[in-house]
């Protein structure tokens, strides 16, 4: 009598595999920055088949921008009034940043700067795309767009120094203290004027 075993069905969650692959392509962007973390490397991170990650995100690209928390979370800031939203980017942008262990896509970007200013500047565009979008529900007037670059640079110039450089002041300034400060300047920014 054979005692073959029967054969095992797959089963397809492309949700989790979703996750899985994001959480992998956040991890890798973050330690090899965008131009030396491949699709390959990410899948294999996943535990899923470079095909999969192709078909859930089509571009390396298009995969950096899912992966980035900044640009994915904004939409969830936006419910409550102009008046708040400075406090509540900051202290969103602060317990990421925190959280994160230096594994945040946002740090990748500006570390493949340095090294591949052509794949940056095109990450950038994306983001600055998506940001704007979520930033015209709550921002209008002829500057708006002006206003959320200003905001962008801001946080690009808080996060090279404090998590990219680690050094000086704002490095070592308590997370609080850093929320209240950041609300402060980017009420300032998004107020216009």
């Amino acid at each position: 009598m054979s005692t073959q075993a029967a054969p095992r069905k797959r089963t397809r969650n492309p949700e989790a595999s979703r996750a899985a692959i994001l959480e992998a392509a956040r991890a890798a962007f973050a330690e090899r920055g965008y131009a030396r973390a491949t699709i390959r490397e990410i899948a294999q991170r996943a535990g899923v088949t470079h095909g999969l990650v192709m078909r859930h995100f089509a571009s390396k690209e298009r995969l950096f921008v899912a992966a980035m928390p900044g640009s994915r979370d904004l939409e969830n800031l936006m419910p409550g009034t102009p008046e708040t939203l400075p406090e509540r980017i900051a202290q969103a942008y602060v317990e990421r940043m925190e959280n994160g262990d230096g594994n945040d896509p946002f740090i990748a970007l500006l570390r493949s700067a340095a090294s591949d200013e052509r794949a940056a500047t095109e990450l950038y565009a994306a983001m600055r795309e998506r940001s704007t979008a979520a930033y015209r529900t709550l921002l209008d007037g002829p500057e708006a767009e002006e206003r959320v670059d200003l905001l962008g640079a801001h946080l690009i110039g808080v996060t090279f120094s404090r998590y990219v450089i680690k050094n000086g002041p704002l490095a070592e300034m308590a997370p609080e203290t850093l929320v209240r400060h950041l609300a402060r300047s980017l009420r300032g920014i998004l107020a216009g004027g």
